[in-house]
């Protein structure tokens, strides 16, 4: 019996890689006789750097870089030979003449990961550190850069990375604008490019919200961020000024509307306006890096999993992705989750819900490496 074990991360419990490794040490023990092959998955968020560059046999650099709120926080970068990637990953990231390529995740550099529920308000938050992750790439020998874009803490437009790359914001005066949070911009009046222009820069990234707007960064993601009730409106209006300010100065005016742009509080706006980025499939490249297909082609079973699996898991997210791709092969598929809300999914697979009854969510997050354990003994130690 040959058995894939690929879960997604269970959101401030488990890391995707712990997770794996849970399964695979009870399943070695249980069933001996299995074929067992660990794969992490990754949305572009928390382990994106370090997944994708272990899986490749790449070399990881840790990075102390400045956090959403200016706090030192560890972060890195993965650095991989291009020529190791899969054709088809090779070809969604269109870098022709590229040797070595740096991988970044915003979720450890600018993430909410780092940062106490409390702490948590996109006025207050900026990228910097995501910049800094990416120069000290650039500067250990990365010729282009992936960026993974999920769980970021940031409103910003990018503006914190692109200082980090080079890019001044300026006063109505010319003088540096200091504080490159949103609360920071009354004075912010516009934009002095970098001397030289910058190496490639590829952004990983699933979500087609623009910029602006019902669908916009601020409106569906600064909840999320912390935004205070009632602040939407004020910052929709200093995030189109600055916008539209950064557009003027990079002679790439009118991208807000790009499907996409609206990606991880704008950076993605920023990113493609004043560094020249592309914006490349997430799950399709992350599918091809990890070999997916050919995983699932080889396998008997199945098992994946994330924290809470509900309609949005159905729809694109990692664990759903895979079990629509196992099922169409006609591969069984048991998915282990601390909570299960809504969605069907297809005949042939096997739901388990880790959390016992009743649990609160602390109790459920606290317990969850014990509890997935517990699971996956019941379900196949028989």
């Amino acid at each position: 019996m040959r058995v894939l074990i690929a879960f997604d991360k269970f959101k401030d419990a488990l890391t995707a890689p712990a997770a794996c490794e849970i399964a695979r040490r009870v399943l070695a023990e249980l069933q001996p006789d299995w074929d067992l092959e660990p794969c992490p998955l990754t949305d572009g968020g928390e382990g994106f750097a370090r997944i994708l560059t272990a899986s490749r046999g790449g070399e990881w650099q840790d990075a102390r870089v400045s956090g959403p709120r200016s706090q030192p926080v560890e972060s890195g970068f993965g650095l991989v030979d291009l020529a190791a990637l899969p054709d088809t990953v090779q070809q969604h990231l269109g870098l022709p003449g590229v040797r070595r390529l740096g991988i970044v995740e915003m979720a450890s550099a600018s993430g909410l990961e780092s940062l106490a529920p409390a702490e948590r308000n996109p006025w207050l938050t900026d990228s910097r550190g995501t910049g800094e992750a990416i120069m000290a790439a650039f500067h250990a020998g990365a010729e282009a850069v992936l960026l993974g874009v999920g769980g970021s803490a940031t409103n910003d437009l990018g503006l914190g990375a692109l200082h980090a790359l080079g890019w001044i914001a300026v006063t109505v005066d010319d003088q540096p604008v200091r504080q490159l949070a949103p609360v920071g911009w009354g004075d912010l009046a516009g934009f002095r490019p970098p001397a030289k222009s910058l190496p490639p820069l590829r952004i990983a990234c699933d979500v087609a919200n623009p910029l602006l707007g019902d669908r916009g960064a601020t409106t569906v993601f600064g909840p999320q961020k912390g935004l205070p009730p009632g602040d939407r409106d004020t910052m929709e209006n200093e995030i189109a000024r600055v916008a539209e300010l950064l557009g003027q100065a990079a002679a790439r005016p009118g991208l807000e509307a790009t499907p996409g742009a609206g990606a991880a509080g704008g950076i993605a706006y920023g990113l493609l306006t004043a560094a020249d980025a592309r914006l490349v499939p997430g799950f399709d490249l992350v599918e091809g890096w990890l070999g997916i297909a050919e995983k699932i082609a080889a396998a008997d079973l199945v098992i994946t999993g994330e924290g809470r699996f509900d309609d949005s898991s159905l729809e694109g997210k990692g664990p759903g992705s895979l079990l629509y791709r196992a099922r169409t092969q006609g591969k069984p598929v048991h998915v282990f989750a601390g909570a299960v809300e809504g969605g069907t999914p297809p005949p042939g697979t096997e739901m388990h819900v880790i959390t016992p009854p009743g649990w609160t969510l602390p109790q459920a997050l606290a317990g969850a490496p014990a509890n997935l354990e517990a699971s996956l003994r019941r379900t196949f130690g028989g």
